[in-house]
């Protein structure tokens, strides 16, 4: 109990209660809307009113995990405004019986969250041929090019957000989130970047503010008073011709007058150049946004994007950055995240890295969303840990990422687990992704697992090589190989020359890197290395653990983040962007040049995460690092590199060359025990 007032003192503002006048919100932590893929549900149990099974269970546990309010992924008020053909909507008393099942998940927990649905049209952006937009513009992310609504559509439109917000109403939903940002349909009407119309829509920043601000009066008449109304308002679009800032503010105060309960800041077009919520974004890099609009209205304002701990959020809201923060991809990471913080248990909170892959990653490809570091997430009917009917003596070998899962989840279900690795800490190779700037987050896992070694009572032998006859002599039941890769030499004449490093030389061993460097291998590990050697400014490992901000380094400094991408830090330029050039082209202090090659002669990095690939790309070309494709590596001397591109012989004047051509599974571990498996008694 004492350990419960410290926490509630410790994150005194985060934990506080939050009246709303007919209602109260338990803590000032939301549960950001995220399309997960569980929206869609099982379409044909869903005709007869089943079909958000799964959905359900998922934001029960989050809702077990004390969360305030819980905010759903997109759900369309109308056919054409789905973001693709069969994606969920609301328009009809039919559709009403499977969000019942999830409202009465949530509620049924007794937490006192509270769930909104979010109401998002996707206008332009819609993978169909029905799309619908402002004006008759595609998308540069867009593969159709959208109809333009006439008057007579726009008020059907705007019929069809109050007949959803009713109907989620209808369904238990405490509230809707109005999706005025992204650079979705709303979105669309607001700038000019989108909105070319010369009617009573279009024009003047009135006219161009009919569209929201009607469906707000419409939701409100339509849904009551004692129901809540989140307007997600995009206060930095990072678009060109995107809203000025003196635009925002009188659209925030029209919202207010119109019966909006609290406005959440929504960052960036989807179509923007610039990351927004990547792990190369710093924490909280854009709750100063939201700050900017604090005073001119007086409903609660929420900040969002990459706040990832209940420490981020305590100095965010402590700091009178906003009245709310919310977290979407860390509930996935952690459903218990406000849960642990309350109980002081903030240590095992299993931190999102904003890696992207299993989440945005999954949905932009049509498959459902789950977590790289909790693949329970979204699972939560099918992978069900139970404790074990018969407690057995498990090994794991290695302790990566791989095998810490494997000992720990073998461990919380009871069995009797000996982790042992040869090398002194565990991690693996997230020991060097946490070097690479940008990815200071890894330091959160390893943080993680560590702790949960510790609860879940398995024994951990570092420093320890072991052999397979100490595993098959009867000490162990089980024997899980979690031993890893090793690197992929190179095999060509000079390939032992002193010049030549593997990736492991460069960021565990801070091997000398020389002034001009060819790195071999365009993957995820080549352009690691591509941006660790190119960055200016490094964090000292304290620094990076701790998210420190440190100047110059771009990933937890927002200043420097914002001078890298080219964002105006007081957002007095419109859109955030406009006029801007980007920096000059630099490979920092201590490089003349960097060459990226690969054999393939597709584009760099084509492999990389669907939606994080592109800024990786963006970062190295900015700053001037040479990709080349269609390399065939000849030989290494003192002239450098020879090679041949796309047939044509060809030498690279490098002191270094880095190899990362790939990796071989480190098999011969699993070998041996599965060769004194077989053999004979």
């Amino acid at each position: 109990e004492l350990k419960k007032r410290n926490m509630a003192a410790k994150y005194a503002h985060m934990l506080r209660p939050l009246d709303l006048g007919f209602t109260t919100i338990r803590n000032r932590v939301i549960m950001g809307s995220m399309h997960t893929g569980l929206e869609e549900g099982e379409f044909l149990s869903g005709l007869f009113g089943g079909g958000l099974t799964k959905m359900a269970a998922y934001f029960k546990l989050r809702a077990e995990g004390n969360v305030g309010l819980i905010v759903t992924g997109g759900i369309a008020p109308n056919g054409e405004g789905r973001v693709a053909p069969g994606a969920a909507k609301l328009s009809s008393s039919s559709e009403v019986a499977p969000h019942k099942e999830v409202t009465a998940a949530v509620h049924g927990v007794g937490s006192g969250t509270k769930i909104c649905m979010q109401i998002l049209h996707a206008g332009r952006y819609a993978y169909h041929p029905w799309a619908v937009s402002a004006s008759p513009i595609q998308a540069p992310i867009g593969p159709f090019k959208p109809k333009q609504l006439s008057d007579a559509d726009i008020e059907r439109t705007i019929e069809d957000y109050a007949r959803c917000a009713a109907l989620a109403r209808e369904a238990g939903y405490d509230g809707v989130e109005v999706m005025g940002s992204e650079g979705y349909l709303i979105n669309q009407f607001l700038a000019e970047h989108t909105n070319r119309r010369t009617d009573g829509w279009g024009g003047s920043y009135a006219n161009r503010t009919r569209l929201p601000l009607e469906i707000v009066r419409r939701i409100r008449e339509r849904a009551g008073k004692d129901f809540i109304v989140i307007f997600r308002l995009s206060m930095l679009d990072l678009v060109e011709k995107g809203s000025s800032w003196e635009e925002v503010v009188e659209l925030a105060k029209a919202l207010e007058a119109a019966g909006v309960t609290i406005i959440n800041t929504g960052i960036g077009w989807h179509e923007a150049r610039i990351p927004t919520i990547a792990t190369c974004v710093p924490r909280a890099a854009f709750s100063w946004v939201t700050k900017k609009l604090k005073g001119h209205v007086s409903i609660p304002l929420v900040t969002t994007n990459r706040i990832n701990s209940p420490d981020v959020a305590e100095q965010v809201l402590a700091e009178g950055h906003a009245d709310m923060v919310s977290m979407a991809r860390p509930f996935l990471a952690d459903p218990h995240l406000v849960r642990k913080a309350e109980e002081g248990r903030a240590d095992e909170i299993n931190t999102c890295i904003a890696c992207n892959q299993a989440c945005l990653d999954h949905t932009f490809s049509g498959i459902r969303a789950s977590c790289l570091v909790n693949p329970y997430a979204c699972h939560e009917t099918e992978l069900v840990s139970k404790p074990a009917a018969r407690r057995i003596r498990i090994a794991v070998v290695g302790a990566g990422p791989a095998g810490l899962a494997a000992a720990t989840t073998a461990a919380g279900r009871g069995h009797a687990v000996t982790l042992f690795d040869s090398a002194t800490e565990v991690g693996g190779q997230f020991n060097m992704a946490k070097m690479v700037p940008g990815k200071e987050e890894f330091y959160e896992t390893i943080r993680y697992f560590k702790r949960q070694l510790e609860l879940t009572g398995v024994t951990v032998r570092l420093g320890e090589r072991v052999e397979a006859a100490a595993l098959t002599g009867g000490a162990f039941d089980a024997v899980v190989v979690a031993t890893g890769v090793t690197p992929r030499k190179l095999t060509i004449p000079g390939s032992d020359d002193p010049k030549v490093l593997s990736y492991i030389d460069v960021l565990r061993h801070k091997a000398q890197v020389g002034r001009r460097v060819a790195i071999i291998g365009a993957g995820g590990i080549g352009f690691d290395v591509a941006e660790f050697l190119t960055t200016p400014h490094h964090a000292t490992p304290a620094a990076a653990a701790a998210h420190a901000t440190v100047p110059g380094v771009s990933s937890l400094d927002p200043l420097a983040f914002a001078a890298e991408w080219g964002i105006d830090p007081a957002n007095e330029r419109r859109g955030g962007v406009a006029g801007l050039k980007a920096p000059a082209a630099s490979l920092g202090p201590d490089r003349d040049a960097v060459f990226l090659l690969q054999r393939k002669t597709t584009k760099h990095g084509e492999g990389l995460g669907k939606t994080t690939g592109w800024i990786r790309r963006t970062t190295l070309k900015a700053r001037g690092v040479t990709m080349i494709g269609g390399v065939s590596y000849v030989k290494v001397d003192a002239e450098g590199l020879h090679v041949t591109v796309n047939g044509k012989p060809q030498v690279l004047n490098v002191d270094t060359v880095v190899v990362c051509a790939g990796q071989e599974p480190c098999a011969d571990l699993a070998k041996a025990i599965q060769a004194a498996a077989a053999a004979p008694p």
